[in-house]
């Protein structure tokens, strides 16, 4: 399930991942990274496992599942997605985030959770608050070439802090739970966190998306640096 045993990992958990994933009714799609586990057994070595605590460790930058694009998924409704959602949302809340897909906890799948804050939201028309939304096989459409910047962190790159630049606008579809076709906009925050997740999927995270690198570094410093540049006068002149 993991590329590295969690703390609280069962003696012998990773021998009996890969004996499924070598098994006949397993068949790993090619797309998966090694040991990646497969939605089919999904839930079994999650009910062995984890024994009712579903909070899964963050894959960090650097593992390989980061890096490649997550397989589509060809049933939204099936219970093993929805066993998925479910570990992706409590992995998501047990670590302060907003958002995660699943290729952050070892699932090369096409799927993210997230939500809109209220205290993240903008008055854009589509960027109000949201509470948790779960969304399968997701496009995006920018709606515009507009661009913004705004700072992103990631649960896979622990502690630092970039300026990234998104589209403003977006028109995003996909899936829900029940396999209902989902068609939304978004703007501001709403359409950061899409933008955000999706890249997960595609193997793209965010300092990529960057274009000033000396707008990257760990939030702390980042805060300090800041409160040290000189106020700029009236004139713009900076004295």
């Amino acid at each position: 399930m993991y590329h590295n045993p969690p703390p609280h990992a069962k003696p012998g958990l990773h021998k009996f991942t890969a004996d499924l994933q070598s098994g006949p009714a397993c068949r790993p799609d090619t797309r998966d990274r090694p040991g990646t586990v497969a939605l089919p057994v999904y839930r079994t070595i999650r009910a062995l496992y984890i024994q009712g605590m579903t909070a899964q460790q963050i894959v960090r930058m650097g593992d390989p599942v980061l890096r490649q694009r997550a397989g589509e998924i060809e049933d939204p409704s099936s219970e093993e997605v929805a066993a998925l959602a479910a570990d992706m949302a409590d992995s998501m809340a047990a670590a302060g985030g907003v958002g995660l897909a699943a290729p952050q906890i070892g699932i090369s799948r096409r799927i993210i959770v997230f939500k809109v804050p209220a205290d993240r939201a903008t008055a854009e028309t589509n960027d109000g608050p949201l509470d948790l939304q779960v969304l399968v096989n997701p496009v995006i459409e920018p709606l515009s070439g507009e661009m913004e910047l705004g700072w992103e962190g990631c649960l896979s790159i622990p502690g630092l802090k970039g300026e990234v630049p998104r589209y403003r606008k977006i028109l995003y579809r996909g899936y829900d739970l029940n396999g209902e076709k989902v068609l939304r906009h978004a703007e501001g925050f709403h359409a950061r966190v899409i933008q955000h997740e999706v890249d997960h999927l595609d193997g793209i995270l965010y300092p990529e998306r960057m274009t000033d690198m000396r707008r990257f570094g760990y939030g702390e410093e980042l805060l300090r640096a800041a409160a040290e540049v000189p106020p700029v006068n009236e004139r713009g002149d900076g004295k």
